[in-house]
């Protein structure tokens, strides 16, 4: 643990107004030093959580600004240290000055995510609290923030406390019988009983692990892909969700030779649009390329567009459904601007008929693409697993107490039990980091929160 005093700005400079944080063991008494506060004597002085006004002088006692300063006490803050938090005006000037003059007395600048590490190590949060914290500050949408609220407050890290509470017993049990192993008739754990628990175990762990697709989905956007034959209007439809020319529209064939990408929000939920390269036989190398790429991403896809103006054959419509498989497929019958007739599709894939060029019923393709995504209700008090890092632990966990199962058809002595027992409580004490956690996990995970969270 880093006890200097570290301090940052921790909103984006050139607002209205600008934040500057200063936590650790000094840092009310370096605050003193550069604030002249109006009424008090000093910050030392004062009561924890209160807020007061006054003035950021230099080294020459020259006012650098007017500032409200909020001073909190270990270990009633964020990190658990003593802290403050000194709000100016947002002139990147002033902030710059503000903390050269808190560096000069004592501060040092905070890395990326120094502060919540600091909450987590000093006990304010756990792991996967602190990782919800860089979430709730990256969320898009409404469903992700509401994902990053309910693991803040713990409601992830209280599902694995209970079932490390469950493995806890089961393994003080078997670790009970190897102490009395001379006594061979002796069984503190009924084998019925810990099958049962161990099943249970597993089944919540399944369930878990099987969020992850439903939460990474809705952290990076559901993925949505749009294909068709060339020409048909998939760069147009792009344009049209996503409210913006991002893809170059025109009538000459092969005009889309990449994969283009990009991201809309459809009622709370973030939709990963992506456009592909027109599906047609042709000698051109990099079309050819683009084609594949297309194919790729079709398999990567949850939904797929099938864009088509015209009637297809039944061929077409049996290659794509092949391609498809396992993905919900919708088609889109465009340009019904110009010819308005109907189509013969499988009466188990939904039809759209739109024109993208005028924008006409393009809001009803995009309630077709909410509830084809099928997502639960998402609520603060939902668990839904959004990290990668948590499913991996979360499988390593389900592989150990699966070896517990069969261990137990097999009949295996307590002691084999015990040991895959505790390696499934030590893959879920890696999540909320109930116990030590390496140094490199923990600068993996705070490297990508930002300066001054």
């Amino acid at each position: 643990m880093d006890n200097t005093t570290i301090c940052a700005l921790a909103t984006p400079a050139g607002g209205a107004i600008g934040v500057v944080r200063v936590s650790g063991p000094n840092a009310i008494s370096i605050t003193d030093q550069i604030f002249r506060p109006a009424g008090v004597k000093s910050l030392a002085e004062v009561k924890a959580n209160t807020v007061h006004y006054g003035e950021i002088i230099d080294g020459d006692d020259q006012i650098i600004d007017d500032v409200l300063v909020c001073v909190f006490r270990s270990p009633h803050s964020y990190t658990g240290e003593d802290s403050t938090e000194i709000s100016c005006h947002g002139s990147r000037y002033v902030l710059s000055q503000v903390l050269k003059r808190l560096i000069d007395c004592g501060c040092r600048q905070a890395g990326p995510g120094e502060y919540t590490r600091r909450a987590y190590l000093n006990g304010k949060m756990d792991l996967s609290q602190a990782e919800a914290v860089a979430d709730l500050v990256a969320a898009t949408n409404r469903a992700s923030h509401q994902l990053a609220i309910s693991q803040l407050k713990g409601h992830f890290s209280s599902e694995l406390c209970k079932l490390r509470e469950q493995l806890l017993k089961m393994t003080s049990l078997l670790e009970l019988e190897l102490d009395f192993s001379d006594h061979e008739d002796l069984e503190f754990a009924d084998r019925s009983q810990l099958k049962a628990l161990a099943q249970k175990i597993d089944d919540k762990i399944t369930l878990l692990a099987r969020s992850f697709e439903t939460g990474n989905a809705l952290k990076q956007g559901i993925p949505v892909a749009i294909i068709g034959k060339t020409n048909v209007g998939k760069s147009t439809l792009l344009n049209q969700l996503l409210h913006e020319d991002k893809a170059i529209v025109s009538d000459i064939d092969g005009t889309t030779r990449d994969v283009i990408e990009d991201t809309t929000e459809i009622n709370g939920l973030t939709f990963r649009f992506i456009d592909t390269a027109g599906l047609r036989k042709t000698d051109d190398r990099i079309e050819k390329l683009g084609i594949e790429r297309t194919y790729k991403k079709i398999s990567e896809a949850a939904i797929v567009l099938w864009m088509v103006d015209q009637q297809p054959s039944a061929q077409e419509i049996t290659e794509i459904q092949s391609k498809a498989s396992g993905k919900s497929l919708i088609i889109v019958r465009n340009k019904i601007d110009k010819d308005d007739s109907s189509i013969e599709v499988p009466s188990n894939i939904p039809v759209i008929s739109l024109s993208a060029k005028q924008g006409t019923h393009i809001s009803e393709l995009q309630e077709k693409l909410y509830t084809t995504a099928d997502i639960p209700e998402i609520n603060e008090n939902s668990v839904i697993v959004t990290s990668a890092r948590h499913y991996d632990a979360l499988m390593a966990g389900k592989e150990s107490i699966e070896r517990v199962l069969q261990g137990l058809k097999d009949n295996l002595s307590g002691d084999l039990l015990s040991e895959d027992l505790r390696i499934c409580l030590d893959q879920l004490g890696e999540i909320t980091g109930g116990q030590i956690t390496p140094n490199e996990v923990l600068n993996n995970i705070f490297k990508h929160f930002c300066i001054g969270k």
